[in-house]
């Protein structure tokens, strides 16, 4: 019997189906071993920048049964995904189940092809591409350990910062400034609806954008009591080439756009699709498109489209890193048109497969045109239109959606008298640069060479999750927390996270993965100054006030003046003269009451004073000496309902409580912070036969399911189980 060990039990399934007898084919659910939480024992930074890795507690049970399988094996296969990350999961594996010289096998597409070459060519776990991964992960938590601990001590208890997200929060924080920057003008766009002899219809915009309302009702006055006449056209024939098939990025950027997913939705779901065979591996930076799937993609397109829309096209990957053994997103067959296990898989599918085959199809042929037109009579400036027509649809018509908004106008020759339908003017400002969208940030973050396809998504997650960008639509608004964290690390670190030195780094990575550049002396190069450096910034003063409140905002408590200051929920107003006086108001102005002194003192530090403070949900009683010590006292009704009557299964003493938090109810330890096992549904009280983790709450078609976000329990309607 062959032991096949890949990370997801959806991806165990669908090469199950490839292999048949004699094999069986088992989930490391992710990563098998991970880094301590504290960082004191973390990496070995005097023996080389030895990460010291520990067992993920959740996933002791699945690496005995692993170890169990392997025993029983005549041979173990690793064959996690293709990447740094699926590399080092599959050099954890053998470290910890004890396999020497460990076969490797890598497919880019899950189908019978693809996975029985993939075994016919097994290699030994690359451990260049390992150590580069591990490079990046211990890279990140030297940064964001020791540049997180300064910012509690100098900005607010709690914040933290991160290698690739903080120069993304710049970007975002430097558009920001140009936005509250921006003097707007404004300005007065005057159009003309005309209508030809055919009765073909189009609108004219006056080239001229006059700066006072006056002149606009000149203009008006002028179009509207003159006949109009076509002072000239311009036509000329254009191609339209079809843009490469999709890597990592020109995909998520384009289901932002057309379908509306963030960028970590649309890599979950292009995951599933993935795992269940459907298309290529989804994090790529790669063009590349492998000729038996080159050919496969014609076939489609002159079958649907016909010979004269086929056109074989080979695109060059702009990316340095990029891997040409890697392939672009594609089909694993293009035959398909729509497969998925819901319409969000549909979606986005149908998106991946028309990008693909348009790649392989003709230059779309577009008449670009401009209409000039004008009155006789006053002199003003002339009306234009620009619009085009499709002579030819070439690739346009396996990606219509593609066309974009260009208007159709109709046809008319130089001197042909049109008529006036309709005029006006509108009054308008100049606008300021836009905030980044989703996608847009991820197309910029690309072009300045900052994280790679694996990260981008989880960049912008990590940014929402810590507060510092907020999601208004499709547009990323930094918040005031984000704003203090980014303006203090521009300030005293711009270094570590400029363009180049960020950008730099990752090509660092790059040539480790490319055993062109050793691990140590890497991470030593970065370390030592850096370390240097935060170390320097330890006698700056703490950030106190983030600025002067306006000043029909006085202390409601000694009418004094108020500062801005930041709260773990935002900005709040406070006065100028704390700890002197407590007067505070909220951001809107309205005031908050100031905490009292009940006569007290705190059960749990001793040195501290109970005080009645207001907060988020109400009134509330609490230790001053907070955040030190966090003790807060619950009423009798409170600590009732709070209890749930389950045992802690990770500390073994404590009690799972409910607990309110940033994003609502959840549940922990009693134990906490010493404990801090955490649940977002109240536990069950049944432990996982699975993983061993709590069971808790679910839904009405799944009263019950895994607390283990990694655990195949914890969706179980997706494996067929009931519960």
């Amino acid at each position: 019997m062959k032991l096949v060990i890949v990370e997801s039990p959806a991806k165990a399934k669908t090469i199950e189906k490839y292999l048949g007898e004699g094999f069986v084919v088992r989930a490391s659910v992710g990563h098998i071993r991970d880094l301590p939480k504290s960082n004191k024992d973390a990496v070995d930074i005097e023996g080389g920048y030895v990460p010291r890795y520990v067992v993920v507690k959740e996933k002791q049970k699945i690496i005995d049964e692993l170890q169990s399988a392997a025993k029983h094996a005549d041979e173990v296969i690793l064959a996690t995904d293709p990447d740094r990350e699926g590399e080092a999961i599959a050099w954890h594996l053998a470290e910890t189940i004890g396999l020497k010289k460990a076969k490797r096998i890598v497919f880019h597409e899950i189908t019978e092809r693809a996975v029985q070459e993939a075994l016919a060519h097994p290699r030994l776990i690359d451990d260049n591409l390992r150590r580069a991964q591990e490079a990046r992960r211990v890279l990140d938590r030297l940064f964001g350990y020791d540049l997180s601990g300064l910012i509690w001590k100098k900005v607010r208890y709690g914040l933290s910062a991160g290698r690739v997200q903080s120069p993304a929060l710049r970007i975002l924080m430097e558009r920001e400034r140009e936005i509250r920057a921006f003097v707007p003008e404004k300005f007065w766009v005057v159009s003309a609806e005309l209508k030809t002899k055919k009765g073909g219809k189009f609108t004219a915009i006056c080239t001229e954008e006059p700066k006072a309302q006056k002149e606009a009702e000149r203009i008006l006055k002028a179009v509207k009591e003159s006949p109009w006449s076509v002072k000239s056209v311009e036509e000329s024939e254009q191609s339209r080439s079809p843009r490469a098939p999709f890597t990592t990025s020109t995909l998520q950027q384009a289901a932002s756009t057309r379908l509306g997913f963030s960028p970590s939705r649309t890599m979950g779901i292009a995951q599933k699709l993935y795992e269940a065979g459907h298309i290529t591996y989804m994090r790529t930076d790669s063009t590349n498109v492998a000729k038996e799937a080159q050919e496969n993609l014609l076939s489609v397109a002159l079958s649907e489209f016909g010979k004269e829309y086929v056109s074989p096209r080979v695109y060059k990957t702009k990316s340095k890193s990029a891997q040409e053994a890697h392939e672009a997103v594609r089909p694993t067959d293009s035959s398909k048109r729509s497969v998925g296990a819901n319409e969000e898989q549909k979606k986005l599918y149908e998106l991946i497969r028309a990008r693909a085959l348009a790649s392989q199809m003709s230059d779309a042929r577009i008449l670009r045109t401009k209409i000039v037109a004008n009155i006789s009579g006053p002199t003003i400036s002339d009306f234009t239109a620009n619009g085009s027509r499709i002579i030819f649809d070439g690739w346009l018509a396996a990606d219509p959606d593609a066309r974009g908004e260009d208007v159709e106008l109709p046809k008319v020759a130089a001197a042909d008298t049109l008529t006036l339908v309709n005029a006006q003017s509108e009054g308008k400002e100049t606008q300021p640069p836009s905030r980044y969208s989703e996608a847009g940030l991820v197309k910029e973050l690309e072009k300045r060479g900052i994280g790679r396809p694996s990260t981008y998504a989880s960049i912008i997650k990590t940014l929402e999750d810590r507060g510092y960008v907020e999601k208004q639509g499709r547009t990323l608004l930094p918040t005031y927390t984000g704003d203090v964290v980014s303006s203090f690390i521009e300030t005293n670190f711009s270094e570590y996270i400029s363009d180049t030195f960020t950008a730099e780094m990752e090509d660092e990575l790059d040539e480790i993965a490319d055993g062109k550049r050793e691990y140590a002396k890497t991470l030593k190069s970065f370390y030592t100054p850096f370390q240097r450096a935060v170390k320097s910034k330890e006698k700056i003063p703490k950030i106190t006030n983030m600025g002067d409140v306006p000043k029909e905002f006085p202390c409601p408590l000694c009418s004094g003046k108020m500062v801005y200051k930041l709260s773990k929920t935002g900005r709040f107003m406070s006065c100028e003269r704390f700890p002197e006086c407590l007067g505070a108001r909220k951001e809107d102005g309205s005031e908050i009451a100031p905490p009292k002194d009940i006569g007290e003192a705190c059960p749990e530090c001793k040195g501290g004073k109970l005080m009645e403070r207001e907060g988020r949900f109400g009134r509330f009683i609490a230790c001053s000496n907070y955040p030190k010590c966090k003790f807060v006292r619950k009423d009798a009704a409170e600590e009732a309902r709070g209890k749930t009557g389950v045992a802690c299964p990770l500390c073994k003493n404590g009690e799972m409580v409910e607990r309110r938090g940033r994003f609502g109810v959840f549940f922990s330890c009693s134990n906490y912070p010493a404990c801090k096992n955490a649940i977002k549904a109240r536990p069950t009280g049944r432990i996982c036969s699975d993983c061993g983790s709590l069971m808790m709450e679910g839904t009405k078609t799944i009263p019950e399911r895994c607390s283990n976000k990694t655990c195949p329990n914890h969706n179980p309607h997706k494996l067929g189980k009931t519960k």
